[in-house]
């Protein structure tokens, strides 16, 4: 187990001793939410830049390209940053 992996159980374990209750495992699941990578973010935001023309379908598609799973609201806000940082407007 990496030292990451071995912080991370150390610490649920030091918060729940006996084991995680079944009623806190899905929020505790979800802080540990994958979140995009920096890099990931520029590679979408690269792509949706070659498109041309795209809408937040297109952002949310493209993340679950990369992490396979449903976009969350703070990546799509993350790339939708990178594209205006880029002189893209805002796709609200």
């Amino acid at each position: 187990m990496n030292t990451f992996l071995a912080r991370i159980v150390a610490w649920i374990t030091a918060g729940y001793p006996e084991g995680v209750p079944g009623p806190d495992r899905v929020p505790l699941l979800a802080l540990l939410r994958r979140r995009l990578t920096d890099d990931e973010v520029r590679t979408i935001a690269g792509e949706l830049m070659g498109l041309g023309d795209f809408d937040e379908a297109d952002i949310g598609a493209l993340i679950m390209q990369i992490t396979d799973e449903l976009p969350g609201p703070l990546d799509v806000d993350r790339v939708r940053d990178r594209l205006a940082a880029s002189g893209w407007p805002r796709c609200d």
